[in-house]
C-alpha cells in the first residue's frame, strides 16, 4: 500500500485482485495497462499510520464518535440517532456480504453505521415477540419507495438478532439465486435443479457466523447422503455443516438437513433474512435442456427459502424477513406477490391476467411492513451530521445546505445522501 498513488482524501487507487494488471513476462504496453487499471480500480482506505502528511493530521484526531449498536440500546430513546456497528471479524454483514449500495456507503464512511428510525424500533419489537413464537406468525416483507431504506432496515434487524444470540441466515443479493450466475444440475431424486456452489458458499458463511451456537445443537435424526452414507443422530450441527463444506457435491443435501434441524430445535430463535425478496417469485434466467426458463420453485435454493417464507415449513422460534427491491428491472415485483401484499402491481392485473397458483401459495400469509418513503427531519439531520463529521461534504455545512439537499431529495434516504450530500464528490 505504501507505494500506491495517494488521493487528496487519504484513499488509494488499487487494482482489483487478479484484474487490470500486466502479467509477469507480458507484452502489454504501458498505455494499455494504464487504461485497464483506470477502468478496473477501487478506492480503498489507507491505514491511519501511513497518513503522515500534515494535511491528514486533523482527520486522524477527529474520528467519527458514535455509540455502539447494542440490543439493549434499541429503544424509542435512540430513535433518530446514528449507531455504529461494532467491529468483529464474524459480523454477519462482513461474512454474508451487503447489497451493493450499502457496501459502497460503508467503504466511504470511516465506520459502518446507520440511523435508528421509528420503523426500526417497531420491527425490533416484532422480533422480540418472534423469539418466543413460531416463524409462521412472523413473516414480514419490507416495502416502500426506491431508496427509502428497506435494505438498511433489514441489516439493522439482522445485527440485532445476531447480537441477541439468534441463529441467522442472510441473503443480501437474492437476485443471485435466480440470475444463472452459479452452476446447477438436475437431481432426479428431488426433481429439482441443485445449486451446489451457492449452497456450499452459504454453508461456509453460515458456519463462520453461527459456529458457537451450532456447537451446542445436535441432530435429532440420521441424515442420509446421496452415496448411501449416513450421518448419525447426535452429531453437532457444526460438524454437519462442516461435512457440506468439505464435500461441495453434498452441500445442497446438507443445507436442507441443517434447515430441517433448525426448525425443530427450540434452544435458539432463527432469523432468515432475504434482500431482493421479490426475485424468488420471478421467472429465473436458468434454462432447462429445452431452453425453457426454469421456475424458481424448481431450483433447490429458492424453493427451500420459499417454503419457509410461505409457512409450509416453519421454525419453532424465529422469523422470516424480506425486503423488496426495485433497482433491477429484470426482476420486478410479480403479480402474485403484489396481490398477496396488497401492493400496486407493476404489470397488467385484470381478471384475465395469468397467475401461477403455485406462486400464490408461496406468497400466502406474508405481512407487509411499510418503510416511510421519506426521512423525518430529525432522521435527516442525523444523517447530515454523520457525513459532516466524517468530512464527506465539500462545502461548509450549514442549515441552508441541509434544507436545500433535503428538499431536493424529497427526504428520500438514498437520494439525500448520493444526489445531495455526495453529489459533488468524484468517486
Amino acid at each position: 500500500m505504501a507505494d500506491l498513488p495517494q488521493t487528496a482524501n487519504g484513499w488509494t487507487k488499487s487494482s482489483q485482485s487478479g484484474r487490470g494488471g500486466v502479467a509477469a513476462g507480458g507484452e502489454e504496453d504501458g498505455e494499455q495497462a494504464a487504461t485497464k487499471r483506470k477502468r478496473l480500480t477501487a478506492f480503498l482506505p489507507m491505514p491511519a499510520g501511513q497518513l503522515t502528511h500534515p494535511l491528514f493530521e486533523s482527520e486522524r484526531r477527529d474520528q467519527l464518535q458514535l455509540q455502539n449498536f447494542h440490543p439493549e440500546m434499541i429503544t424509542p430513546a435512540v430513535a433518530s440517532q446514528a449507531l455504529k456497528y461494532p467491529h468483529s471479524e464474524k459480523d454477519p454483514f462482513r461474512i454474508f456480504g451487503l447489497p451493493r449500495n450499502l457496501l459502497v456507503e460503508f467503504r466511504i464512511l470511516s465506520k459502518p453505521c446507520s440511523v435508528m428510525r421509528g420503523v426500526t424500533i417497531d420491527v425490533i419489537n416484532r422480533l422480540d415477540a418472534a423469539s418466543q413464537a413460531s416463524s409462521t406468525d412472523h413473516r414480514l416483507v419490507f416495502s416502500g419507495a426506491t431508496g427509502c431504506g428497506k435494505s438498511t432496515l433489514l441489516l439493522q434487524a439482522l445485527q440485532y438478532c445476531n447480537a441477541s444470540d439468534w441463529i441467522v441466515f442472510y441473503f443480501p443479493r437474492g437476485i443471485n439465486l435466480v440470475n444463472s450466475t452459479t452452476q446447477y444440475s438436475y437431481d432426479s431424486r428431488t426433481r429439482t435443479y441443485l445449486q451446489p456452489v451457492f449452497a456450499y458458499q452459504t454453508l461456509q458463511r453460515f458456519l463462520t457466523v453461527n459456529e458457537s451456537r451450532l456447537e451446542q445443537l445436535k441432530t435429532q435424526a440420521d441424515v442420509e447422503l446421496e452415496r448411501r452414507d449416513t450421518i448419525p443422530a447426535g452429531t453437532t450441527l457444526a460438524e454437519l455443516v462442516r461435512t457440506g463444506v468439505r464435500e461441495q457435491g453434498q452441500a445442497p443435501t446438507i443445507l436442507a438437513a441443517v434447515m430441517d434441524e433448525l426448525r425443530k430445535q427450540t434452544a435458539f430463535p432463527v432469523l432468515l433474512a432475504i434482500d431482493d425478496f421479490q426475485a424468488l417469485y420471478c421467472k429465473t434466467t436458468y434454462r432447462d435442456p429445452q431452453f425453457a426458463a426454469i421456475q424458481p420453485y424448481h431450483l433447490s435454493m429458492p424453493r427451500l427459502l420459499l417454503e419457509y417464507a410461505s409457512g409450509q415449513r416453519k421454525f419453532a422460534r424465529g422469523a422470516v424477513l424480506g425486503a423488496l427491491s426495485t433497482t433491477n428491472v429484470s426482476f420486478k415485483l410479480p403479480l402474485e406477490l403484489a396481490e398477496a401484499l396488497d401492493l400496486p402491481p407493476t404489470s397488467h392485473a385484470g381478471p384475465y391476467a395469468k397467475r401461477s397458483p403455485i406462486l400464490q401459495d408461496y406468497a400466502q400469509g406474508l405481512e407487509r411492513v411499510n418503510v416511510p418513503d421519506a426521512l423525518s427531519v430529525p432522521e435527516a439531520m442525523e444523517v447530515f451530521d454523520v457525513w459532516t463529521k466524517d468530512r464527506a461534504l465539500p462545502s461548509v455545512p450549514n442549515d441552508e445546505l441541509f434544507l436545500a439537499k433535503y428538499s431536493e431529495s424529497n427526504g428520500n434516504a438514498r437520494e439525500f445522501v448520493w444526489k445531495g450530500l455526495l453529489s459533488s464528490l468524484s468517486l
